[in-house]
């Protein structure tokens, strides 16, 4: 596989999983180098300067020594550099949780300190009041501050990189092209972004990452990551498995990986609250409460006893207030009770139960347990994005105005595969096309999304790449919401459900090689430079 499931999870967006799992703990380790990178300018909006950055001079920061790895120092601007990114990154993907987590982001780090909401989704253990807990030493530790966890992120991240970077020297490792495509539109976007802002480059830089952050030390920095990441995705991408090793990994987890096809009718046993005179809201007294839920029993056993006798589901549903669905691919959820019935080893196709989770009865029919055999597929693109109009929804021509971006962005695209197709015509030169012309991330990749599964993308897109029809070179234009797409079809590759499996065991692969790169790193801390940090 040419692209690494890492680089293509940067690219996409996607939600955060509940961390309380241990999977998902794991999966937070393994996304370490997807998440802790860089602060990318392209789409970056002017933060406020902190107040405490005003006051220093940018000479101070350059020249002091905040730490020193395996014994390469660092200035405080360049820890500086890890310290905000740590931190931005951080917001992007926790920006609805920062007061859950108990984090201010309009006041100082240094004197926030971590609660146990954030400890226990961060999966750090934190000090108890007695001295008890990592770090303690038997005495009485100092509570954990934000501005801790995300220096202690910084110079982790720091540690990682450089220890990558070294072992890509030794290797002789060739950086791909598009390290320093990906570098030039970053360096270009940050000039971009500082003027439309109103500001100088320097002026940015020290508003969003602090004193001493210029645009050499960004633009270093910013290039030893991009290295790092190509590194360690051609790293991971070397790692293979064979089909016994694939078998062996999904039979000591089957229900990751394993999908289940059923109904099911919900029915509410919670009692509805009423209104007094006054228009106040009252609540239901505990004997209305259990009558609603003894209600939902009866009805939810009623309906079980219908659908055994040869009733309609979703017909006994609608006679009894319940609601009706049907899954196809069902997913494992771990404490679901419904999900733990559906992956009981012991069910049967035709099985049916009445299952409750607190208030809420469900009549369940289990059809299939199954994993996933259709093929994935590698495909590249290039985007071409739809212009900006200038007429806003509603407006009168908006309709027409739209349908003439969307021809012009199909244009462009048509113009695109032509000229490519009256040069060489190779997937190689496509990618090269892609790296120059495409808005979209995969660009550095030449386009390429790897291993993608049905369903996963637009249905446009989607439909194109799973013709029955489709053969690797085909090529085409399909046009989606975001634009126009120059297609073309790489090939078919593993299936679904061997992706999933060798995703998860390269992340285990690549974590372990990761702590092995540094487990004799030393970090040696220097006080005085790192209060200049933050």
């Amino acid at each position: 596989m040419s692209a690494s499931r890492e680089k293509q999870n940067r690219q996409a967006a996607a939600g955060q999983a509940d961390p309380k799992t241990a999977r998902e703990v794991q999966q937070r380790k393994e996304e370490k180098r997807t998440n802790l990178l860089y602060g990318v300018i392209a789409a970056a909006v002017l933060a406020a300067v902190i107040v405490s950055f005003v006051w220093r001079s940018d000479v101070i920061p350059k020249m002091t020594t905040a730490a020193t790895i395996d014994g390469e120092k660092y200035t405080a601007a360049e820890v500086g550099y890890y310290y905000q990114t740590a931190y931005r990154n951080f917001l992007n993907q926790y920006s609805y949780f920062t007061s859950y987590l108990g984090l201010n982001t309009g006041a100082t780090l240094k004197s926030q300190k971590l609660n146990d909401s954030a400890a226990a989704m961060l999966g750090i253990e934190l000090p108890s009041a007695e001295g008890e807990g990592e770090g303690s030493e038997g005495a009485e530790a100092a509570p954990m501050t934000w501005h801790d966890y995300f220096l202690n992120q910084a110079l982790d991240n720091m540690s990682v990189i450089q220890a990558a970077l070294k072992a890509a020297d030794a290797e002789g490792f060739q950086y791909p092209a598009g390290v320093q495509a990906e570098y030039d539109d970053n360096m270009a976007a940050l000039k971009s972004t500082a003027a439309a802002s109103g500001i100088s480059v320097s002026q940015y830089l020290k508003g969003n990452f602090g004193a001493g952050v210029t645009e050499k030390v960004y633009g270093e920095q910013l290039l030893r990551v991009l290295r790092y990441s190509a590194y360690a995705d051609a790293h991971q991408n070397s790692l293979s498995f064979s089909d016994s090793e694939l078998e062996e990994a999904y039979d000591a987890d089957r229900n990751t990986y394993d999908h289940v096809s059923y109904e099911s009718v919900s029915i509410s046993g919670t009692a509805d609250s009423t209104t007094d005179a006054e228009g106040n809201t009252v609540e239901p007294t505990e004997e209305e409460s259990a009558a609603a839920l003894e209600a939902a029993r009866e009805d939810a056993q009623a309906i079980l006893d219908g659908f055994q006798d040869g009733g309609d589901l979703e017909a006994l549903a609608q006679e009894h207030n319940g609601t009706y669905s049907q899954n196809e691919s069902g997913n494992y959820s771990s404490g679901s009770v419904m999900s733990e019935w559906l992956y009981d080893s012991a069910r049967k196709s035709g099985d049916s139960a009445v299952l409750e989770d607190g208030t809420i009865q469900y009549v369940v029919v289990f059809h299939d347990r199954f994993r996933d055999e259709n093929p994935t597929i590698d495909i590249r693109h290039i985007l071409v994005p739809l212009g900006t109009g200038s007429i806003a929804e509603g407006g009168e021509g908006y309709e027409d105005e739209q349908a003439q971006l969307k021809a012009d962005a199909h244009t462009k695209a048509e113009e695109l595969l032509a000229q490519w197709q009256s040069g060489e015509a190779t997937e190689d030169s496509f990618a090269a096309l892609a790296m120059t012309e495409s808005t979209d991330g995969s660009k550095y990749d030449g386009g390429l999304y790897a291993e993608v599964y049905q369903g996963q993308m637009v249905a446009e897109f989607n439909d194109w790449c799973f013709d029955a029809a489709r053969q690797p070179g085909d090529t085409g234009v399909v046009d989606t919401q975001y634009g126009a797409h120059v297609m073309y079809f790489s090939g078919v590759n593993i299936n679904r459900w061997q992706s999933q499996v060798a995703s998860n065991l390269r992340s285990e692969a690549y974590a372990a090689w990761e702590e092995e790169l540094t487990a004799n790193s030393t970090v040696v801390r220097n006080e005085s430079g790192l209060k200049l940090v933050g």
